[in-house]
């Protein structure tokens, strides 16, 4: 199975995600997906993947989400605003094959294995 993960260093619950993967055997693709930004097709590739809504894939607590004054925005605005600032995409998340899992907790991921 191909397995990529879109990962951020900085955080302990991405890094934790990946190690849960190196441990298992896995050797995922790695997306930083800060420094390589997700188009607004990906997002929604990847939300599809989730079957969830683009809030439930946003970091909401952080100041920039408040900042731009996301809390009322549509769909099409958070999905622009993700494309456009990546830190509010929650991490991490986990592609494989058609799936995809947010690693929140980091165990969340093994789910898809």
């Amino acid at each position: 199975m191909d397995l990529t993960l879109w990962h951020n260093p900085r955080c302990s619950k991405s890094r934790q995600a990946l190690a849960l993967l190196e441990d298992g055997g896995h050797a995922p693709s790695v997306r930083l997906y800060l420094t390589n930004a997700p188009t607004e097709v990906e997002i929604i590739e990847v939300l599809t993947r989730l079957q969830i809504a683009p809030r439930a894939m946003m970091r909401t607590g952080e100041t920039l989400y408040k900042d731009l004054g996301l809390k009322d925005a549509d769909d099409t605005a958070l999905i622009v605003a993700m494309a456009t600032h990546p830190i509010l995409i929650e991490r991490p998340i986990l592609l494989a094959g058609a799936n995809a899992v947010i690693g929140r907790p980091p165990e969340q991921i093994l789910t898809m294995l």
